[in-house]
């Protein structure tokens, strides 16, 4: 899809519009209390582990450099924390999955440990990133950039001929990537099939064990769901658009390898009764009914012997009732949270029933540490496991309050990056009340039993162009059909877009 601007603003005002924008963002991290810079011992003890180098943490290194290892990214990350290399192993596979080693750098209980369990996440806006550790860290001395000897944390799993994993172990090791790669430059090297080279071995490889994988996922019941991605953008001349991203196979199937280390690292800390697990209820009876009946408006066949899992494949989210129903399908499952077991203090053991329901297994997040802050913690206590050793005191001892830690951090980044979208949408299409756009009906509320007579139904819909979601109302509003909204409000200020759907704007 093309790349979007700022529409109708005519050339003078680009710089007013831009900074109208930049005081909202602004305006929203002071609400929110998002930090603007880091404390000045939190920076200088990041500055000083860059300097020396990952500390002492016992048991040594192997070094893996002879390993093809790359990273699969977004266009222009600096923080990279994944690098893999995937090999064929007698009737099965090897998959070695680097992982940047943010605990030789950071010091438990001190000041950047102290700062990092504020802030919880990294977080992403158009104009400024707010991470979760200084970038001479998360963009430098820790980050798995190419041609850099790098402290990391490597998986070893082996696969069988069906892309289940028969053994998993994980170690410290000194790594050097090859080469960083988007999205794009992954997939053009998979679909052109060049051969010859480790690296691109690996990357042919991929596509195999990511297609086993997802596989595998439908078999267990779990769901991975493709909905185009509303990105933010900031342009060169200073303003901001928005795109709607179809996401490529490679992120799946890349997914696929952070998903099994996950479900993997799961299991070692089942096994060794010390971890945290990431888990999702299962969805409620009454929301699977409800998409049910969104379905059948929608005029999606969804005969009641097929499953949940069964159906997805069967979309496409070019088409626009499809993708209708895989938006209202992301609120089917809710209420994820972290379980932390084994800690300082915790009888309970084990949690019997920690499933994340979406990925129909148990599983951690353990890949992310530059941008996620538990992931250090569930790192930590893997190694120590697999290598037989006692949990290190200062996991321990922070395991019962993680959960806790993620629950605040992680609901300020979801209002965070919400209302980003929010303020970037309204200046899209601030002085533009009163026209009529192509959309999509793509949620429709149920209305109240008290409604009075005639009272316009609520939803939201997806602007064909420019990539806007937002609120509506009209009296009727037909999901998954495409429309004419009028834009009755959009403020900046108040983050703010209001479509009307009616006489006026029906389709034609």
């Amino acid at each position: 899809m093309p790349a979007r601007r700022l529409r109708l603003v005519p050339p003078a005002r680009l710089l007013d519009a831009a900074r109208v924008v930049q005081d909202a963002l602004a305006a929203l991290r002071r609400e929110l209390e998002i930090p603007s810079d880091f404390p000045a011992a939190a920076l200088a003890e990041a500055e000083a582990a860059a300097a020396a180098g990952p500390r002492d943490t016992g048991g040594g290194r192997e070094d893996l450099r002879a390993l093809p290892f790359v990273t699969i990214d977004p266009p222009g990350s600096m923080d990279l924390d994944q690098a893999m290399f995937l090999e064929r192993a007698d009737d099965g596979f090897v998959v070695h999955y680097a992982i940047a080693d943010v605990g030789a750098f950071v010091e438990p209980g001190g000041a950047l440990d102290a700062e990092a369990h504020e802030r919880g996440t990294t977080l992403y806006a158009p104009d400024v990133r707010t991470p979760l550790h200084p970038p001479v860290l998360s963009e430098g001395a820790a980050s798995l950039l190419p041609g850099e000897d790098r402290p990391a944390v490597v998986w070893r799993i082996a696969l069988d001929g069906r892309g289940e994993p028969v053994e998993a172990v994980v170690r410290r090791a000194v790594v050097r990537s090859r080469e960083r790669l988007s999205y794009d430059d992954a997939q053009a090297r998979i679909d052109a099939g060049t051969t010859g080279q480790e690296a691109a071995a690996s990357l042919a490889l991929l596509r195999e064990v990511g297609e086993l994988r997802i596989a595998r996922e439908r078999e267990r019941g779990g769901v991975s769901l493709d909905v185009p991605e509303q990105e933010t953008v900031a342009r060169d001349d200073g303003t901001f658009g928005l795109e709607l991203r179809s996401t490529l196979p490679v992120e799946g199937w890349n997914a696929q390898i952070s998903l099994l280390t996950g479900i993997v690292a799961a299991r070692i800390m089942r096994d060794g009764g010390t971890g945290i697990f990431r888990s999702l209820p299962a969805a409620d009876p009454r929301d699977v009914e409800r998409l049910r009946r969104t379905a059948a408006a929608l005029g999606i066949g969804w005969p009641t012997e097929v499953a949940y899992a069964d159906l997805l494949p069967t979309l496409d989210s070019a088409v626009p009732r499809h993708a209708a129903f895989l938006t209202e399908a992301t609120s089917l499952f809710r209420g994820a949270s972290y379980e932390a077991f084994g800690g300082t203090g915790q009888d309970a053991g084990v949690p019997h029933d920690a499933a994340h329901a979406a990925i129909a297994a148990e599983y951690a997040h353990v890949t992310a540490p530059l941008r996620r802050l538990v992931d250090r913690y569930g790192t930590e206590a893997c190694l120590a496991l697999c290598a037989g050793e006692p949990v290190p005191r200062w996991v321990l001892d922070a395991l019962p309050g993680l959960p806790r830690t993620m629950a605040r951090t992680g609901q300020r980044a979801g209002s965070f990056e919400r209302a980003t979208l929010d303020v970037v949408e309204a200046a899209v299409l601030a002085g533009r009340e009163g026209e009529e756009f192509d959309a999509v009906v793509v949620d429709v509320a149920e209305r109240d039993d008290d409604a009075p007579p005639g009272a316009p139904a609520r939803g939201q819909v997806v602007l064909a162009e420019p990539a806007v979601r937002a609120r509506a109302e009209g009296v009727d509003l037909p999901l998954g059909e495409r429309v004419r909204a009028t834009l009755r409000e959009a403020s900046v200020a108040e983050r703010r877009v209001l479509f009307t759907v009616g006489p006026s704007g029906d389709a034609d």
